[in-house]
């Protein structure tokens, strides 16, 4: 398994809503896999891979990060924010950005507040997003002309491998596209028809598998995407949701679906059946595509395959490769053998 795609996957920019650098990535690299690749009108890219159309099977990853779009420029060149999907301030103190204008421009994110030597005993507070402003190292008469209202702005970190570990920006959910794609390419004699999508806007509600799941219609929906683990100093055992090295999460439920149990069950017995290393999931909040899919016209059985992660939704998001492999490994599985299976309830 090269993680040289993944890397590139990580690293390329796109937020919900501007998401055709990385659309245009993954387009190229889909269509090796399938027999035909689209693009709907939301901006889904949607692999099919033929089968003997016994069933149509959905699995969506998304590949939108979260982000900012520039909001203010003030007389200075300091640039103002809006929030583009879940962040917690506190992980956002001193970190660099790319503003993507006319061109590319480096900068440092920082909270408009004084510095620790400047403060009196009273004067540290509790940091909101609005606080936090961009300088990239420009005048406003030189940024005018690089930097339009509205344009994307992306943490700036990139992808490494340490230990036995993977960190980067972004991995949620451009892990979750890998694994489609790693999938498709070890793909053999399925019999279902799949249909791979590498979904929009899910950071900001859905979107992209709520459209493109009404226009497929599948027989069964698999979402791709990280979970919460937090199996670090300072959490409890038990709410440690997933653990690093512990193999792939297959979801029971979260916020925003319920897996359908006949689903649970057949996979957790493959998982089993092919001794690929596994862990069930409970997530208390948060959800995946699978919430979308479950709802698109009459409603099909969902279910989510997840890549337990550290610190997520931060610079730093932190992985181990011998779970992706088991993710992996566990959908390429399912999709060749899926179409055995009775999920009516």
């Amino acid at each position: 398994m090269s993680l040289e795609l993944l890397k590139k996957l990580c690293e390329t920019p796109g937020i919900s809503g501007r998401e055709e650098r990385i659309r245009e990535l993954v387009q190229r690299e889909m269509s090796k896999y399938v027999d035909q690749v689209q693009v709907d009108t939301l901006g889904n890219v949607i692999g099919i891979k033929k089968g003997n159309g016994t069933k149509k099977i959905m699995v969506a990853g998304h590949m939108d990060e979260i982000g900012f779009l520039v909001s203010y420029i003030d007389k200075q060149g300091f640039i103002r924010l809006q929030p583009i999907g879940g962040f917690d301030p506190r992980n956002l103190v001193a970190q660099r950005v790319v503003v993507h204008g006319r061109k590319d421009l480096p900068g440092v994110l920082m909270p408009g507040i004084k510095p620790k030597h400047l403060q009196t005993g009273d004067e540290s507070k509790k940091l909101k997003l609005g606080d936090f402003f961009v300088d990239l190292g420009l005048t406003k008469a030189e940024l005018d002309k690089l930097v339009r209202i509205g344009d994307f702005v992306t943490m700036d970190r990139n992808f490494i491998q340490m230990g036995n570990l993977i960190s980067s920006k972004a991995l949620d959910d451009r892990a979750g596209v890998y694994i489609m794609l790693e999938a498709l390419k070890r793909l053999q004699n399925q019999e279902a028809d799949i249909y791979a999508v590498a979904t929009v806007q899910e950071e900001v509600g859905l979107r992209g598998a709520m459209t493109s799941s009404f226009g497929i219609q599948p027989d069964i929906g698999v979402a791709l995407d990280v979970t919460i683990a937090a199996d670090i100093p300072g959490t409890p055992k038990h709410s440690h949701i997933t653990s690093l090295g512990q193999g792939a999460a297959i979801k029971i439920r979260d916020s925003a679906s319920n897996s359908n149990y006949k689903l649970v069950d057949f996979m957790r017995n493959l998982a089993e059946q092919e001794q690929i290393k596994h862990q069930m999931e409970i997530l208390p909040r948060g959800g995946t595509d699978a919430g979308a899919m479950e709802r698109a016209q009459t409603g099909c059985p969902v279910i989510t395959i997840s890549l337990p992660t550290r610190y997520v939704h931060t610079v730093v998001e932190t992985a181990s490769v011998s779970d992706l492999e088991d993710c992996i490994k566990l959908l390429t599985r399912f999709l060749e053998t899926a179409h055995e299976g009775d999920y009516k309830l």
